[in-house]
């Protein structure tokens, strides 16, 4: 090992002692780490099992296709009608418009469907084994607005590639064969010399990121991802009047009351409906940042969505529904999605590190949640002792109820 690289392992595994050891959160910090590993493993081992049953159930597809191929025996007309739906559906945008119908190897397509989408739909089924010809009776659209067999959300598949490598998200076996590989680059392109093997292992490792996380390459590493590289999921259940919560979530300036990472919201004007704020917000390692974000819909007592204004050095938008419980509590869904910086990779070193968005949004949700329902301030609120915001009022205490 040559001297600038043992300076650096030397400083990364200081700081790595450092942060793992230090007296006063070390022991959470690695109590953490330990989770993490704990559940890396689980999934690891739920990777392999589906891994295993996906590798089966194709070897024993191909064998079947082999058996038949070998005997030229050709296929019922109930067997090749099914086949041909199977290609039709990844074919075109609405494939329940489309009546198959099969007798002795010859195919008739019938209903309207989108012009564009005919002559990929008519050589996809020619492709299918056992087909020996297609009677078109399809009816071109231009207009397919129109049509009401062509309504409603179409395939997002469609016409794509069916090649497995193609795809957004992997299958099992797909994500097995590009780890393998991935690793078997990584592994020749980082023990050998040479500019052209070092990018070598560098393609090596992210296709087994790739591999790994089975998100699109854009994601993992946060360009042209958008504000939708990672999205966390929460709900929870608020023992308070679903007006008291949803006034809370509008008034933004009271998240300071009783959350920990929210330093100071002010609005910067508009209406409800597309009002924008000021946040100032701090991370767990110290850092405060600021950002704006724009309110993008209202829905009084039922449901809130906002983005981030261009500019921010985190992009994310974010949506909470509000549901009233028949016993007078209410239910808030939330989802994030964010891109931080480095993508998912990045999201995935600060959640080793214990800086986990999901986990810090879950703590400010106990804390909104216990505000709510006892109307005092959290003891680690970020406004703790300070003036609280102009209409920034803590809710009054909740009657006690029976069973509560």
């Amino acid at each position: 090992m040559n001297q600038p690289t043992a300076l650096l392992v030397g400083t990364a595994l200081g700081a790595a002692a450092m942060y793992l050891f230090d007296p006063e959160r070390g022991r959470r910090r690695r109590a953490l780490v330990r989770d993490q590993l704990v559940q890396s493993g689980h999934k690891l081992q739920d990777a392999a099992q589906s891994t295993a049953a996906d590798v089966r159930n194709r070897a024993e597809g191909y064998a079947s296709t082999l058996r038949s191929a070998s005997r030229r025996l050709p296929p019922g007309d109930d067997v090749l009608a099914e086949r041909v739906r199977a290609a039709v559906g990844r074919a075109c945008s609405h494939p329940r418009a489309i009546e198959v119908a099969a007798s002795d190897g010859t195919v008739t397509l019938s209903g309207p469907v989108p012009a564009r989408e005919i002559p990929l739909l008519i050589d996809r089924v020619l492709a299918v084994r056992g087909v020996q010809n297609v009677v078109n009776r399809l009816q071109p659209e231009t207009e397919p607005g129109s049509i009401p067999a062509l309504q409603g959300e179409a395939r997002t598949g469609a016409g794509k590639s069916k090649f497995m490598f193609m795809r957004q998200q992997w299958s099992p076996t797909a994500r097995a064969v590009g780890g393998i590989a991935g690793g078997a680059l990584a592994l020749y392109g980082f023990g050998t010399r040479g500019a052209l093997n070092k990018a070598l292992g560098l393609g090596g490792v992210a296709l087994l990121a790739r591999a790994a996380s089975n998100m699109e390459m854009r994601r993992l590493i946060g360009i042209g991802a958008g504000r939708r590289a990672v999205t966390v999921h929460k709900t929870i259940r608020i023992d308070a009047p679903l007006e008291r919560v949803f006034e809370t979530w509008a008034n933004a300036e009271s998240f300071p009351q009783f959350m920990t990472h929210v330093r100071e919201v002010r609005p910067l004007g508009g209406e409800r409906e597309s009002r924008r704020w000021h946040w100032r917000v701090r991370g767990s390692s110290g850092m405060e940042f600021d950002f704006e974000t724009r309110t993008t819909a209202y829905d009084e007592n039922r449901f809130i969505a906002w983005r981030t204004e261009p500019g921010a050095l985190i992009q994310h938008t974010g949506q909470v529904r509000f549901v009233q419980n028949p016993d007078g509590s209410t239910r808030a869904e939330v989802t994030l999605s964010y891109n931080p910086v480095a993508g998912a990779i990045g999201h995935v070193i600060a959640k080793l590190l214990g800086d986990d968005p999901k986990r810090q949004l879950d703590e400010d949700l106990m804390r909104m949640k216990t505000y709510l329902e006892t109307g005092a301030r959290p003891h680690d609120a970020a406004a703790t002792g300070q003036a609280a915001s102009p209409g920034a009022q803590a809710p009054t205490q909740p009657t006690p109820r029976p069973g509560l």
